[in-house]
C-alpha cells in the first residue's frame, strides 16, 4: 500500500512539473512550444477523416441495403438517409462557401432594398402621380409579406441562438442535419466524451483555478507598491500573465492580425461582443482597464484585487443609472494618457459570432480615440456563444472546458475619430460598420436589447411616418403647392 501511494505522489509530482514546465512558464513570459497548434492540427484532420467516413461509410452502406433489398418498405426506409448523405457529399464545399458569406443558416433570403424601392417594384404598373402622394392596394402585399417573414424567422432571435455547423465536431448529438447511424459512429462519440471530460477537462480547470488565483494573489501583491512606472509595468504584467494561462485552461488558440494597431493608452478599446471569455482572449495580447458593476462573491474578490494595482473603472449599482456620473468617470481615465485603454463592449448583450448588433452611443459620447476590434470564433472546434437566457455561468465555462478547443481571430484596426458632422449615434454606427466588414460579419440595426424588451414605440413610428410620407407626399412637395 505504501509502494502505491509512493508511486502515485510521484506521477503527481511529475504531472505538475510537465504543467509547469510546458504550459505555465511559456504561458508567463509569453512564447509557445508548439503544444497547441500540433493539438489543433490533429484534432483538425481527425474531424475531416471521420466526417468523410462517416458520409462514405453512410452512402455505401445505405446503397447496398437498397439495391439488396427486395421489400418496398427497406427501400423506402433507406432512401431519405441516403438522399441526405449524398447531398452532403455533393454540397459541402458549397455550404461552406455559403456559410462564411451568410455567417448563419437562415430559411429566408431576404432582400436588400429599402422600404421605398419594393414598394416602387410593386407600383411599377401604375405611373407616379405628379403631386408625390400615392396609395396603391398593392401596398398591403409588402406589409404582409414582412410580416409573415418576421413571423417565420425574425432577425433578431436568430441572432441569440448557436449556429448550426455543416459537419459533426463530435460535441453534440442534437445537430438538426444528423440522427442516429451506427454503433460504430457511437464508439466514436464515447471515445470523444471520454478524451474531452476525463483528460482535457480537469487540466483546464486546474490551470484556469492556477490562473485566477495568481491573478488575485499577483494584483494584491501589487496593490501595495506605490504609484509609479514601476507598479503600471508590473500590473500590466500580471495580468496579462494570468489571463494567459487562464486562455490555455481553455485550449485557446488565437491569432491576432494587424499588431501594428493594437489600441494604445489613453484610448477606447471597442469590441464586437460574443462570451464572456472575449476578455481573456483580449488580454492575452495586451492589458486593458475593464468597464463594469461592482459583484459579490467570488467575482467581488477578484475585482477588488485587481483594481488594487490597475484603475479598472468598477461601478455601483445605483451608479450606473446615473449616465453623467459614468460618463465623467471614464472622461478622467481616457484624458490620463498614463492610463491602460477602456475596453468597452457596445453592444451590451452576447451576440451569436455571426452579427453586429446596435452598438450604445454612451461608449462614443466620452471623446478620444477609439480603436475598434473584430472578433471571429470558428465554430467548428466548440460554440463560444453564451446564451444568457439558457444556461448559467457555471454551465456555459463548463461547456467551454468541454469542447475541444476555442480557435478566435482578432483584427486590431486602425484607430477612428468623430469627424466634425457627425454626432455619437452615426460615429457609433460607422464603427460597427467596419467591425462587421472586417470580422465577416452580418451588420444589423437592431437593439441587442430586444434580447429581453419589446421593439421602442419610436422606431414602429419612425416605419410610420417613413410610408405616410410615400402616400401623402413630403411637407417640401405640398409647401411648394
Amino acid at each position: 500500500m505504501e509502494d502505491f501511494g509512493a508511486g502515485a505522489l510521484w506521477a503527481l509530482k511529475i504531472w505538475l512539473y510537465l504543467i509547469i514546465g510546458l504550459i505555465m512558464i511559456p504561458a508567463m513570459f509569453g512564447f509557445s512550444l508548439g503544444i497547441s497548434e500540433t493539438y489543433m492540427t490533429v484534432l483538425v484532420k481527425t474531424l475531416e477523416v471521420l466526417w468523410g467516413w462517416l458520409l462514405l461509410f453512410v452512402c455505401l452502406m445505405l446503397s447496398l441495403s437498397v439495391v439488396l433489398s427486395r421489400e418496398a418498405a427497406v427501400r423506402h426506409k433507406c432512401a431519405p438517409l441516403l438522399q441526405w448523405a449524398t447531398l452532403k457529399m455533393q454540397k459541402a464545399k458549397a455550404d461552406e462557401r455559403l456559410l462564411k458569406m451568410s455567417s448563419s443558416n437562415v430559411l429566408i433570403q431576404r432582400e436588400n432594398g429599402s422600404m421605398e424601392k419594393e414598394l416602387e417594384e410593386l407600383r411599377r404598373s401604375r405611373p407616379k402621380p405628379q403631386d408625390g402622394g400615392d396609395f396603391t392596394l398593392s401596398d398591403c402585399f409588402y406589409f404582409t409579406r414582412r410580416g409573415i417573414e418576421s413571423i417565420v424567422e425574425d432577425e433578431v432571435t436568430q441572432r441569440f441562438s448557436s449556429e448550426e455547423l455543416v459537419s459533426w465536431n463530435l460535441l453534440t448529438r442534437t445537430n438538426n442535419n444528423f440522427h442516429y447511424i451506427s454503433l460504430k459512429l457511437t464508439l466514436v462519440y464515447g471515445l470523444g466524451v471520454f478524451v474531452r471530460y476525463c483528460i482535457l477537462t480537469p487540466l483546464r480547470m486546474l490551470l484556469a483555478c492556477i490562473g485566477l488565483t495568481w491573478l488575485v494573489f499577483g494584483t494584491t501583491a501589487v496593490g501595495f507598491l506605490p504609484n509609479s512606472r514601476v507598479k503600471s509595468w508590473l500590473s500590466e504584467w500580471v495580468h496579462v500573465m494570468c489571463f494567459r494561462i487562464c486562455a490555455r485552461g481553455l485550449s485557446a488558440t488565437i491569432r491576432y492580425h494587424n499588431p501594428e494597431n493594437k489600441p494604445r493608452k489613453g484610448g477606447i478599446c471597442v469590441a464586437n461582443h460574443t462570451s464572456p471569455i472575449d476578455i481573456v482572449i483580449l488580454c492575452n495580447d495586451g492589458g486593458y482597464a475593464m468597464v463594469g458593476q461592482v459583484h459579490g462573491g467570488l467575482m467581488g474578490i477578484i475585482q477588488r484585487a485587481m483594481v488594487r494595482s490597475c484603475p479598472h473603472v468598477w461601478f455601483e449599482r445605483a451608479e450606473m443609472k446615473d449616465r453623467h456620473l459614468v460618463t465623467k468617470r471614464l472622461k478622467d481615465h481616457v484624458n490620463d494618457k498614463t492610463k491602460l485603454p477602456i475596453l468597452i463592449f457596445p453592444e451590451g448583450t452576447c451576440i451569436n459570432n455571426t452579427s453586429v448588433m446596435m452598438f450604445k452611443k454612451g461608449s462614443f459620447e466620452i471623446g478620444g480615440t477609439i480603436y475598434p476590434v473584430a472578433m471571429k470564433y470558428n465554430p467548428k472546434f466548440g460554440d463560444a456563444f453564451w446564451n444568457s437566457s439558457k444556461y448559467s455561468m457555471v454551465s456555459y465555462l463548463l461547456r467551454m472546458m468541454t469542447s475541444w478547443a476555442i480557435v478566435c481571430d482578432v483584427w486590431y484596426m486602425p484607430a477612428m475619430h468623430q469627424k466634425e458632422e457627425e454626432d455619437a449615434i452615426q460615429f457609433a454606427n460607422r464603427v460597427k460598420s467596419a467591425i462587421a466588414h472586417q470580422g465577416g460579419l452580418v451588420d444589423l440595426q437592431w437593439d441587442g436589447g430586444l434580447k429581453r424588451a419589446k421593439v421602442k414605440a419610436a422606431f414602429k413610428e419612425q416605419q410610420q411616418k417613413q410610408y405616410s410620407s410615400m402616400v401623402v407626399g413630403d411637407d417640401s412637395n405640398s409647401n411648394s403647392d
